[in-house]
């Protein structure tokens, strides 16, 4: 019989493995439109990029006002004792689940069934948010974007390709309550390359029948991108275990307290940890995609195409790598902290998790303690490479080695905050959404002081997301270290902070770097600024070694208890 311990840790396995498929699924969706990016950036107006910007956010906006606070409520909420008295109603022919023989496959088709009707509220929502959102982008947008060639079509088209996505909720909320990673990165995946490839194909064919399309393109991408999401999860979901006793349909549930259900299909207690995380939600996405609302009505069509440019340049690592880590992290987060009731297990259940959590943020400062030096100096050297000259300028230069700045302060904020959304209480996360109308006004004022006050452009937009950032971080910290008091546990700097020398290290390579002039467009000695780089990662890594030997045979025991859960 496995110990408690083992047992907790075995909630990590499929989790962490998980992590590794969906980088791979960052990482591979990333190169797609890399590649396709180059084929068309050299060619591509400005202009064009700067309403693609608009139009993706448009998306983004949509997808997480309709989905967040649903899949969030998913995760949190346990099933099992709430559905464990309850049966999928087929007229008088009703599942009896009192029957011990099939209880357990039973039990999980009604909990995958309870989160497919729960699903099916975010394509309600996107119905309704669809309508609002599409309406003003439409009328409301300025005459410039408006002019713009198959701007109108295309914002039809992302809507459409939006519900699409939004209909595939069901299945992918059954497959990451499963933790079927590595069906959901092969579907994803598939999708990024059949998306990349329509954007790219469409682009050069205009491009050899001297065709005007304007945008139309990107949302051809996006709507391509939806359709193979939806085929891939529902093809998907066949390995979900018991996927015959549930529907992929929003079907009644009867149960013995029907108080507790509404319409017999939603449970209560989802719907009112949704409502508590949706004004939430909003908030967060304002704070999160503030930068792109404010350029969109500040700034011209140009600049917010390059400013496009330098933030998906910049944020590269950031998608890459981060949003999976987080994705994950707050799976395993929610299995640990609400997965068992007893004050024993419970206890080192959230031992676990802080252990967990103080991994992440010492890796982070790790990148972080890297990255302030190098990131300035290094990523200026493939600009002209990447976009050509047309796109190679001060501005663009400057925004990228300021990128390199701003993205750990977007890594320590995304591991924390979903530490937060897991450990929180319903009155703990209307707190926070109170917090939240505090830092948006942070937000705007640094913004006012940085773009009015500072004129500093796209730079300041930055700077402000910096303090965004810092704040909510703070914040987060707060909660967390409070959190952990209440079960006599703590985060010591010492877990979380590189050693001393590391950082003495950094000040001196960015001081000789700084002297050497290798920040800026123009940074001279390249392959100097290369050698200097490698002897810093070669110090950190020996000043470093116990902690990366120690992450070598964590892994390493990972892998094994990965191999012995699956034998088993």
């Amino acid at each position: 019989m496995p110990s408690p311990g083992d047992e907790a840790s075995s909630l990590l396995v499929s989790p962490v493995s998980g992590t590794t498929l969906l980088v791979l699924v960052q990482l591979t969706s990333k190169i797609f439109t890399f590649a396709a990016n180059q084929l068309i950036l050299r060619d591509l107006p400005p202009a064009f990029l700067g309403v693609a910007a608009q139009l993706d956010l448009y998306s983004i906006t949509l997808l997480f006002f309709s989905r967040e606070s649903i899949r969030l409520a998913i995760q949190r909420q346990p099933l099992v004792g709430s559905v464990s008295s309850v049966s999928i109603s087929h007229g008088k022919d009703a599942i009896d689940s009192k029957s011990s023989a099939t209880k357990q496959p039973r039990t999980r088709g009604l909990e995958s069934q309870s989160v497919v009707n729960m699903s099916y509220l975010s394509l309600g929502m996107g119905l309704l948010f669809a309508v609002i959102l599409g309406t003003s982008y439409i009328h409301l947008a300025s005459e410039e974007v408006s002019q713009t060639p198959s701007y109108h079509q295309s914002v039809n088209i992302i809507t459409i390709a939006s519900l699409i996505e939004l209909a595939g909720e069901p299945c992918f909320n059954v497959m990451q309550r499963y933790m079927l990673y590595k069906q959901r990165a092969l579907v994803e995946m598939s999708a990024a390359f059949l998306k990349s490839l329509v954007t790219c194909f469409i682009f050069l064919w205009a491009a050899f029948y001297n065709v005007t399309v304007g945008v139309l393109p990107f949302a051809l991408g996006h709507l391509s991108y939806a359709c193979a999401l939806l085929c891939g999860y529902v093809i998907a979901i066949r390995k979900v275990p018991g996927h015959q006793a549930f529907s992929l349909l929003p079907t009644k549930l009867q149960s013995r307290d029907r108080h507790s259900y509404v319409a017999n299909r939603f449970p209560w207690s989802m719907i009112s940890l949704a409502a508590s995380v949706f004004l939430q939600s909003i908030v967060k996405h304002l704070l999160t995609q503030g930068d792109s609302m404010i350029l969109a009505t500040m700034t011209s069509l140009e600049d917010q195409g390059i400013y496009s440019l330098a933030s998906n340049y910049g944020g590269l690592v950031a998608r890459i790598l981060f949003q999976p880590i987080e994705e994950s992290g707050r799976a395993i987060f929610s299995s640990l902290l609400h997965g068992n009731r007893l004050e024993k297990r419970r206890t080192e259940n959230i031992s676990l998790a802080k252990t967990h959590l103080a991994d992440i943020l010492r890796a982070y400062s790790m990148i972080a303690v890297v990255a302030f030096p190098l990131g300035p100096a290094l990523v200026p050297l493939v600009l002209d490479f990447l976009g050509g000259r047309s796109w190679a300028s001060p501005t663009v230069s400057s925004l990228l080695s300021l990128y390199c700045l701003y993205i750990p302060f977007l890594a320590f904020n995304g591991i924390s905050e979903a530490f937060v959304s897991s450990a929180a209480s319903p009155s703990e996360v209307r707190k926070q959404a109170l917090w939240m109308g505090v830092f948006s006004a942070c937000y705007v004022s640094a913004a006012y002081v940085f773009l009015v006050v500072g004129d500093l452009g796209a730079q300041g937009m930055v700077y402000a997301n910096i303090v965004n950032m810092a704040v909510r971080t703070i914040w987060s910290f707060s909660f967390i270290r409070s959190f952990l008091q209440r079960c006599t546990l703590a985060l010591r700097p010492s877990e979380l902070l590189p050693r001393p020398q590391t950082l003495l290290a950094g000040i001196m390579i960015s001081t000789a770097l700084v002297r050497k002039g290798a920040y800026g467009l123009n940074s001279g000695d390249i392959s100097g600024t290369l050698m200097y780089s490698a002897i810093y990662i070669t110090i950190v890594l020996y000043v470093e070694r116990k902690y990366f030997l120690a992450q070598c045979i964590k892994a390493k025991e990972i892998l094994r208890s990965k191999g012995k859960y699956k034998r088993s």
